[in-house]
């Protein structure tokens, strides 16, 4: 992959999370500050963006998501397979509360 199908991907990638991002936070504003970590202050500026300064902002070449968890028990969680949907459910759960439970980082 060169530099500018990256550069191509990454935006592509920005762009979607951005417009997710705000029609969550539209949506459910406190669902989405827990499921996108994102604090108060952060979903009021993604909230008011426009269409331009979508764009804008998507078209950086630094990712605008990224992984909130570092913690491999919730890796293993995620990823653990069984048969028993009632256990699979759980562990989704588990994983669901640990994920959440992580606090915002304000910069």
């Amino acid at each position: 992959m060169n530099i500018q199908n990256l550069h191509n991907e990454i935006r592509e990638a920005n762009l979607s999370y951005l417009i997710l991002a705000q029609n969550m936070i539209r949506a459910d504003r406190a669902e989405s500050l827990v499921r996108l970590g994102l604090s108060e202050d952060v979903a009021g500026i993604i909230d008011q963006l426009t269409a331009g300064q979508l764009l804008k902002i998507a078209g950086s070449n630094m990712l605008m998501c990224r992984f909130r968890f570092d913690d491999s028990v919730v890796w293993n969680l995620l990823l653990s397979h069984t048969k028993e949907q009632s256990q699979s459910q759980a562990q989704g759960m588990h994983a669901a509360i640990l994920m959440a439970g992580k606090a915002v980082e304000v910069a």
